[in-house]
Formats: structure tokens, C-alpha cells, sequence
């Protein structure tokens, strides 16, 4: 049996998922069809919907996978950080540092943010798929938070702050600028506005 011609579902759903999310990104979800994403896939519709029984349900496999992806990532680099210091301020800068190093990276076409092209567009969404955006921003301040609490325990602020405000600082920095990238059209703005933050907290921290 020729190999190539074997069926590979998995596959299949992931070149969906892929082609999806570009569009989306570019596009927006209303504006994004089933047949865009078929035609991108490079699928056929009966392919589209043996996977995926409707958009909306697309959209939800999306964001879900989305969230993963950005969870797993976040533990790894946390880890990465953890590794290289036994100081939770230098731990969390260093956190920081590894994500303005990425966006430095980042290249043309500007990829943007799913979450944030999500809750631009929230009113299409069912509560389910709506409770996975939040899921992702509570995690992110979840962890920023235990983070923050051994810091402070070793480094009391100069300064009185609202613990979970601060946690959210990150997660809400990054995706307003993802939102000023795309207006602005400069791939710089993340990893400056990521800079600002370090400084901040180096500030705050400061002995």
C-alpha cells in the first residue's frame, strides 16, 4: 500500500485548525467561511464537517487548543526561568525576558493574538467556548500571583499594589499590544511594552 495515499484523521484536524486560525487572525471569525478554510486546508467539505460539525464547533476546538498551546508554553518557560535562578524576582524577569526575546523574533505577516480576536467578536461565541478565554486569563494570574507572593515575601514593595492587579499586569500588557501592533502595524510594540514592565517591577522590587 502506497503510504501517502493512508488516511491520517489527526492530521487532517490539525490542517483545519491551522488553516482556521490564519484566517481568523486575518480575517476575523464572521468573516471567516467554511469554505475558506476548506479551500486553505486544501480539504474537501465532507472532510470539514466528519471533524468538525459546524463552525462554531471549529472555533471552539480552537480556542481550546489555542489555550493548551499557551498554557504548556508558559509552564515550560516558567520552568526555564526556575532553572537558571533560585531568586523569584530574577525568576520572574527572566519569565519576561524569555517572552520580549519571542516577540523580538516574531516576523512579518504580524500573527496576532486568538484571544484577543475572539473577544472582539464574543457575541458569536456560546458560553462555553467563552468560559475557555476566561479559563486562560485566570490561569495566566493564577500563576503570575503564586510567582508574585514568593517576591514580595523576599522583596516588600516600595510601593502599596493590589496583588491580583499586578498578577494581570503581563497577560494585559501583551494583549494590548498585540492590539497597538496591529493598528500601528509595529512589531516592535511587544517586546518595548515587555521591557517597560521588567523595569517596573525591577523599580517596585528595588531594595
Amino acid at each position: 500500500m502506497d503510504a501517502r495515499r493512508v488516511r491520517n484523521p489527526g492530521q487532517t484536524r490539525e490542517k483545519i485548525l491551522d488553516a482556521a486560525q490564519v484566517l481568523i487572525l486575518d480575517h476575523g471569525f464572521s468573516a471567516t467561511t467554511v469554505d475558506a478554510v476548506v479551500g486553505r486546508a486544501g480539504i474537501t467539505k465532507g472532510a470539514f464537517f466528519h471533524h468538525f460539525p459546524s463552525k462554531s464547533d471549529l472555533g471552539r476546538a480552537l480556542v481550546e487548543r489555542h489555550a493548551a498551546t499557551d498554557r504548556e508554553h508558559f509552564l515550560a518557560q516558567l520552568a526555564r526561568a526556575e532553572k537558571l535562578a533560585a531568586d523569584p524576582l530574577q525568576q520572574v524577569l527572566l519569565l519576561i525576558g524569555f517572552y520580549e526575546e519571542e516577540f523580538d523574533a516574531m516576523e512579518e505577516p504580524y500573527p496576532g493574538c486568538l484571544f484577543a480576536s475572539y473577544i472582539y467578536e464574543h457575541k458569536l461565541f456560546d458560553d462555553g467556548t467563552l468560559e475557555i478565554l476566561k479559563d486562560a486569563a485566570l490561569f495566566w494570574r493564577a500563576q503570575m500571583k503564586a510567582k508574585l507572593e514568593q517576591v514580595m515575601a523576599a522583596y516588600p514593595p516600595n510601593r502599596a499594589v493590589e496583588l491580583d492587579s499586578l498578577s494581570d499586569l503581563f497577560y494585559s500588557i501583551t494583549e494590548g499590544a498585540f492590539v497597538m501592533t496591529k493598528t500601528l502595524g509595529d512589531k516592535t510594540m511587544l517586546s518595548r511594552q515587555t521591557k517597560h514592565l521588567r523595569t517596573y517591577l525591577e523599580l517596585l522590587f528595588a531594595k
